[in-house]
């Protein structure tokens, strides 16, 4: 029988970040933060949540302070502990990662998500796995991938997180060719990536949040070897989980919850003032600011 159980992740976080230049000139995009936690804090923590106990990052040059975030650090916890701030001590705490518990692989070449995902294979073997997107900062109060871990325990198949989108920004996005829709779960008889909008089979996309079975891998080094590359000239995972639809079978999951594109500038802002608004320590303030910036006669022209 299939384990059902997810304890691998993988992040891909090998991008430049070119839309936040120059701040990503000098710091990996994923460690900007969401008020006072970089984004790659989000997803870590979403992957706890669910279950997940090793953590594979996929990188590239200049990613060392990402690596170094989740390092213990010594001195700065001396320095805390000796002025009783106990409460910024368990904060700091809770960044550290336990000895073994996270790896790094290099990607050398950038070909793609799926490419990004395939550097990882070794480290997964066959054994189910999850990939998670940082930049997809998904507020929930149960957290998506913890919300998915649950439905792949009955399924045992691929599964992607899935929401709907406004036809017109179908283009962006790997859209689901829906078999059967069952609320939550839709089974998938088709996945197109980035199409046209008069081409797009639904409006349901892809976002950052997958289970996988180790079947994908292969697919995905086949396609590598044959150099079956798919929109963009890349290798696509979405690409290597539509091989398993007639196989293992593939559900979209429609999760609850709000979902940023912290990837774009746009989004990212969003982000910002919907998490410090949900900050009880910073709501009242933050909020009378907002109040009185669009009370004045500039901002409401």
């Amino acid at each position: 029988m299939q384990n059902r159980e997810v304890t691998k992740a993988i992040f891909p976080v090998a991008g430049l970040g070119t839309r936040f230049l120059p701040a990503t000139k000098s710091i990996p995009k994923e460690i900007m933060t969401l008020v006072d936690r970089p984004l790659i804090q989000y997803a870590i923590d979403e992957a706890r949540a669910a279950g997940i106990t090793d953590f594979i990052f996929v990188t590239s040059r200049g990613k060392s302070a990402l690596e170094d975030y989740f390092d213990h650090a010594p001195h700065l916890e001396d320095s805390l502990r000796s002025k009783g701030k106990d409460d910024l001590l368990e904060i700091l705490r809770s960044t550290d990662m336990e000895s073994g518990a996270i790896a790094y692989i290099r990607q050398k070449r950038a070909m793609g998500l799926g490419h990004a995902v395939w550097c990882a294979r070794r480290l997964i073997g066959n054994e189910p796995f999850a990939v998670i997107l940082p930049d997809d900062v998904i507020a929930a109060e149960t957290p998506c991938l913890q919300q998915m871990t649950e439905a792949y325990r009955e399924t045992g198949a691929n599964m992607v997180a899935a929401m709907e989108v406004p036809p017109e920004k179908a283009s962006a996005y790997g859209i689901l060719d829906i078999a059967r829709d069952m609320g939550d779960r839709v089974l998938v008889k088709g996945m197109v990536e980035k199409p046209a909008l008069e081409e797009a089979p639904s409006n349901l996309a892809v976002i950052g949040r997958y289970i996988l079975t180790p079947k994908v891998l292969h697919n995905l080094d086949q396609n590598l070897r044959h150099e079956r590359f798919g929109a963009g000239g890349e290798l696509q995972l979405t690409d290597a989980i539509a091989q398993e639809i007639d196989g293992q079978g593939v559900y979209g999951y429609r999760f609850g919850g709000q979902r940023f594109d912290c990837g774009s500038k746009a989004g990212f802002l969003q982000a910002t003032v919907s998490f410090a608004l949900a900050r009880p320590e910073l709501k009242g303030e933050f909020e009378d600011y907002l109040r009185d910036l669009f009370a004045r006669p500039e901002a409401a022209e």
